[in-house]
């Protein structure tokens, strides 16, 4: 074991406890690098999060849920832009306005690596703000994780003839054409049923393009898995709900993650055991510790 009465000055070593500190965080870092060398882990995602069961309060869980999301990003230096989202009605306490839908596309350095796991359903239990009776209410939202696969590394073969495009009016607050024009876009894939949508740019036609672009990415991704018995694997365990299959539920009995905030404060992780009382850390984006546990699964 190194003495450290040995080091002379209090300078030096001070230096010294720093470089320990930096090496010690490097070797963190390499051990999770081994935790992702997945075919697709490198990539950037499409993230999306959509209300379960429990109403006005699952709608509330996907605003929660995405800002946890999105703490979680700009702790990582990650890029994020939110792509569409559906919101529910107003009218709820402190004027909060729940989202029925959301996705955002996150870019970064093995974003899908790290976020793949999340893919599930997400269980909240609260006093619910929209009791009048202060009622205890438990409510659930799902999310979706899905890698965004380059037209280089897969070629969709998306014929004109099997897309549906549909305009609307962007919902939102503000901003020079929300509700005004119809500049949001939707299409959807026919032979599939997958669909996608943008409504953030100011154009109809940038709109178009982006959710074209997530569109592939989610026809790609669906093709992979169902011929690719490594994707095959990879969903069953990060459980994408990509259309091919019987669609998954956000309701009781099929949560990866309970987040209890009533009658007691714990966060625990259904597949690894992991649990917390720091319920308000983790809502900020404090979520490493969960995704590195979930790496090793």
């Amino acid at each position: 074991m190194l003495d450290l009465d040995l080091i002379k000055t209090a300078e030096d070593k001070e230096s010294f406890l720093v470089k320990i500190y930096s090496l010690e965080v490097e070797l963190r870092e390499n051990k999770k690098r081994i935790f992702l060398s997945g075919k697709y882990d490198k990539c950037s995602v499409i993230l999306t999060i959509k209300a379960g069961t429990g109403g006005r309060d699952a709608e509330d869980w996907v605003t929660l849920l995405l800002k946890m999301y999105q703490k979680y990003c700009e702790s990582k230096n990650w890029h994020y832009r939110i792509l569409s989202q559906n919101f529910a009605e107003g009218g709820g306490p402190e004027g909060r306005i729940g989202i029925k839908e959301v996705s955002l596309a996150i870019e970064g350095e093995f974003v899908y690596g790290f976020l793949k796991r999340e893919a599930g359903a997400h269980r909240l239990v609260r006093i619910s703000p929209f009791s009048n009776k202060q009622l205890r209410q438990t409510s659930f939202a799902q999310v979706e994780v899905i890698p965004q696969i380059s037209d280089k590394e897969y070629d969709a073969g998306i014929k004109p003839d099997d897309l549906k495009l549909e305009t609307f009016r962007s919902a939102g607050h503000g901003g020079q054409n929300v509700n005004k024009r119809e500049t949001a876009v939707r299409i959807t894939h026919l032979p599939t049923g997958l669909q996608a949508s943008c409504q953030v740019e100011r154009t109809q036609a940038m709109n178009r393009k982006i959710a074209l672009a997530v569109l592939v990415a989610k026809i790609a991704a669906k093709h992979e898995i169902a011929r690719s018995q490594e994707l095959s694997a990879e969903r069953d365990k990060t459980k994408l709900l990509i259309d091919g299959g019987k669609k998954q539920t956000a309701d009781f009995g099929r949560q990866i993650r309970s987040y209890v905030v009533h009658p007691y404060k714990l966060v625990k992780d259904h597949r690894t055991g992991l649990e917390t009382s720091d319920i308000d850390g983790v809502l900020s984006g404090k979520i490493d510790d969960f995704l590195e546990e979930e790496l090793k699964l």
